[in-house]
């Protein structure tokens, strides 16, 4: 049997974010490795991953703000991240296709919600496109319709999950 473990991710982790980030998104929508390289030394924090064996096979990462909407200059501009931010957001729930429909995605975004909940966030936001929106509304998240966002010339539907114990 296999061992996982779910922890946050360091620069050491870069090369196999960077493939797993190109093997689940089109060429158009997934971050480079360079974009990758700087959430990592800016915000690390922010990037969950399960390992099997050591090998990362899931991932989510994003960004905290104080802005309450995903908005697209996000993605690359790291400077928009402030430790302090009411909102976690989240820029991509990543696993291996090889491992999918193994609930993977669904332990690594749970550890992810829990630590944004346990740091004092008023919730989470994220993105995603419309065949997904079920999926994330089994972890508590509301549909507020389509994005404003233009991400690899995609549609996307913004959801988010606010915390009821949110004292902000």
């Amino acid at each position: 049997m296999k061992t996982s473990c779910i922890r946050k991710a360091n620069l050491d982790d870069l090369e196999q974010i960077a493939e797993l980030e190109q093997l689940c998104f089109p060429e158009s929508e997934a971050a480079t490795k360079e974009i990758l390289r700087n959430r990592l030394d800016k915000y690390s924090e922010c990037f969950f991953v399960l390992t099997l064996s050591g090998k990362i096979v899931s991932m989510v990462n994003g960004m905290v703000t104080e802005q309450a909407d995903l908005i697209d200059d996000m993605y690359c501009d790291e400077s928009l991240h402030n430790d302090s931010g009411k909102w976690q957001m989240i820029f991509g729930v990543d696993t291996h296709p090889n491992y999918r429909k193994k609930g993977l995605a669904t332990a690594v975004l749970n550890a992810f919600i829990e630590n944004a909940r346990i740091e004092g966030r008023k919730g989470v936001v994220l993105t995603c496109k419309e065949n997904l929106i079920s999926f994330y509304e089994k972890f508590g998240f509301v549909c507020e319709g389509k994005s404003e966002s233009i991400h690899g010339n995609a549609i996307w539907y913004q959801m988010r999950l606010e915390f009821l114990s949110y004292a902000g």
